[in-house]
């Protein structure tokens, strides 16, 4: 489909011009706080044990249809909004995030705003809610804001996708593809054709074309992050096809990195153990599982996705320029990759 024309919520925004009042009275004043932070250089936050930093299991019994949305969530996740402070790490950088509205590709953007880069999101019209609370973090944080809606399934939004991104920002530095799908099946006779094409078209195919058409605009220092999953490495006998898909973007990234790296453009990705986003209460995981998420870890938690936007600051900033061809676990203490 193609949200540009027939969708009017989802049609593409750009909003480095919002006033900041707005953002302020939408945001309110702990994001305000948190963006001034940044600009500040306050102390860091105290030590503490990080076991014992956020919720624990059990988490209520809570559903949603796809994709889902994390305004609705409980406990909601902590994406950063209030907490990540920015040290111009990424300043004057753009940067374009698949599935930029939650999870961690919104801890991604909050944190690159923060950083000092200016930030085109991607997501579906369903999720438009949590995408207008990015973007407005973006613009608290005195960057350029850019929302482009659409289905990554298609070829064609692929390729329009990056154009407009690299049109509407002035360029492009940073690409994380970083948007999936995960759907729970007890058996493999459980999954349809049509779903295993979803699954595949939406983790694999979308990064593929995605970055094939960046790579005409990523210059030398430019950075790609994409998004594997420990169930690359150890996959769960409820995900197949998620985890297949996992497998297939790490190998994608260790392989481009070789490829890529003449041309000065470092590939990395990032393999999250068990995090509280949406992908886990649209279907993701059963209601059982759901109860208990994460628990299983060293830490006896889910981990949330402010604890990993740092590890995507870190991959995209100049100072990282001997990591390619990488991937970052953070598992709770499971030891994968």
């Amino acid at each position: 489909m193609d949200p540009h024309d027939d969708n009017p919520l989802s049609r593409r925004q750009i909003v480095s011009g919002m006033a900041t009042g707005i953002a302020a009275v939408v945001t309110g004043p702990a994001i305000a706080q948190g963006a001034a932070s940044a600009a500040s250089g306050a102390a860091p936050s105290p030590l503490g044990n990080p076991a014992e930093k956020y919720p624990k299991p059990p988490f209520p019994n809570q559903s949603q249809p796809w994709p889902g949305l994390a305004g609705k969530m409980q406990p909601r996740p902590d994406h950063g909004e209030t907490s990540y402070r920015g040290s111009g790490r990424l300043a004057g950088r753009n940067a374009l995030i698949t599935g930029g509205d939650s999870g961690i590709g919104r801890a991604a953007a909050i944190a690159y705003a923060r950083e000092g880069a200016n930030v085109a999101i991607n997501y579906l019209p369903a999720e438009e809610p949590d995408a207008r609370e990015v973007v407005r973090l973006i613009q608290a944080a005195g960057r350029k804001a850019v929302a482009l809606p659409g289905d990554i399934r298609s070829e064609a939004f692929c390729q329009r996708l990056v154009s407009d991104a690299v049109q509407q920002l002035g360029g492009l530095d940073i690409l994380v593809n970083n948007a999936g799908r995960q759907q729970s099946h007890d058996s493999l006779t459980d999954i349809s054709t049509e779903q295993f094409d979803w699954t595949m078209k939406t983790n694999v195919y979308a990064m593929f074309w995605i970055t094939k058409a960046a790579l005409a605009h990523l210059q030398p220092g430019s950075a790609i992050i994409n998004t594997a999953s420990v169930n690359a490495y150890d996959p769960s006998e409820n995900l197949i096809d998620y985890a297949m898909t996992k497998a297939a973007i790490m190998n994608f990234t260790k392989g481009l990195a070789k490829q890529l790296a003449k041309q000065g453009i470092r590939v990395n990705g990032v393999a999250p153990g068990p995090f509280w986003t949406a992908l886990q209460v649209s279907g993701g995981q059963t209601q059982e599982k759901l109860a208990k998420f994460g628990g299983d870890t060293p830490m006896g938690r889910p981990g949330q996705p402010a604890e990993l936007a740092p590890v995507y600051v870190q991959l995209a900033a100049a100072e990282a320029s001997y990591i390619t061809g990488q991937i970052y676990g953070a598992s709770g203490g499971r030891g994968n990759p």
